[in-house]
């Protein structure tokens, strides 16, 4: 695997996985794992968090305790799928700060289309962690992660469900200092783009549309 690209093999996380790539398994379901199985990726993606230490007075006595250091972080949700992923995330962070990056994929080019920008003001202080359940030809997600760039974040990884090979290679073209956490790597893309053998649409399964 590229240097960049770390992929959970936690037995949680493939169970649950396999479930939500069942094309029996209901939207409530798929929602419900997707929540979970993202409570679980969002601890890999934290594991290297800058720490320091305070004073904390136990029971028993004085202490210095490990405690987080500067600004928390900033979740952005890659529109619509990526909004799967948040309400897991912010149950392990619950003062991250949250933005969006709206981009839809025009089916005949395959090229992502922008049509809503919203984040927080200070990315370049923040840990910023981009989540999309997705990365199929990668396109979207680099287009988003050009956008947060510009607007000033510094530090950002890169949270996704499941990716394609081709997708990890155009991340490490574009954005070779943006590490990877996913559960899957699938074999291909097929001809329309999508991950094979994949789950299919993740936002049609998530939101129950065609």
């Amino acid at each position: 695997m590229l240097d960049h690209l770390t992929v959970v093999t936690h037995p949680l996380v493939q169970h649950k996985l396999t479930i939500m790539r069942d094309k029996e398994t209901s939207t409530a379901v798929f929602r419900q794992l997707l929540r979970e199985i993202s409570l679980l990726l969002a601890y890999e993606i934290t594991r290297e968090l800058d720490m320091t230490e305070k004073t904390v007075e136990t029971p028993i006595q004085t202490m210095q305790a490990p405690t987080l250091d500067g600004k928390k972080l900033a979740l952005i949700s890659i529109l619509r799928a990526g909004n799967g992923l948040l309400d897991g995330i912010l149950e392990l962070v619950p003062s991250a700060r949250v933005g969006f990056v709206g981009l839809y994929r025009d089916e005949k080019t395959l090229e992502p289309v922008e049509y809503y920008f919203k984040v927080p003001e200070d990315l370049g202080d923040r840990l910023v962690i981009a989540v999309d359940p997705m990365l199929a030809t990668g396109n979207s997600s680099v287009a988003a992660l050009d956008r947060l760039k510009q607007a000033g974040a510094k530090n950002i990884r890169f949270l996704c469900l499941l990716a394609a090979p081709e997708g990890v290679k155009r991340m490490a073209e574009a954005h070779p200092d943006v590490p990877i956490v996913t559960a899957a790597v699938d074999e291909k893309l097929n001809e329309h783009g999508y991950i094979v053998p994949g789950l299919g649409d993740a936002g049609d399964r998530l939101f129950g549309t065609k």
